[in-house]
């Protein structure tokens, strides 16, 4: 990259497409965190078992069958999440490029409903559970 005399850059958006990838890279690391707990919640009772077999002690509590069902849940989200910010970085750099700007309301919400609707099943199911 090259700079001119005041160490600004050429292109007068490189902090507008630095900050767009700074964006997607967060919105990554969330879908890696959010596929994780997906994965933690879907193998807790096969963790449970296998712990209890080995203290030669019965489950104490009823199984739901609800982690396996809300662990994928999880894992999906973490996948669409993925996929919404690939297609946002696009949108924002078509945006940038074009010298507009790139409002992600929707997005935002669809992603807080999704977010809040599986935070509602865990705790259902840990009412439920316990």
């Amino acid at each position: 990259m090259s700079f001119q005399g005041n160490d600004s850059p050429k292109n007068p958006h490189t902090s507008d497409h630095l900050a767009n990838e700074r964006t997607f890279l967060a919105w990554i690391r969330t879908s890696i965190s959010v596929i994780g707990l997906g994965f933690v919640v879907a193998k807790f009772t096969v963790w449970l078992r296998e712990l209890s077999a080995r203290l030669d002690q019965p489950i104490s509590k009823p199984h739901s069958g609800l982690s396996m069902p809300l662990g994928i849940a999880l894992m999906v989200l973490g996948g669409i999440l993925a996929l919404v910010a690939a297609w946002r970085y696009r949108a924002v750099k078509a945006a940038i490029l074009q010298n507009e700007s790139a409002p992600a309301e929707r997005t935002t919400v669809v992603v807080a409903i999704a977010v809040a609707a599986i935070a509602g099943a865990l705790i259902t199911y840990m009412l439920a559970s316990n």
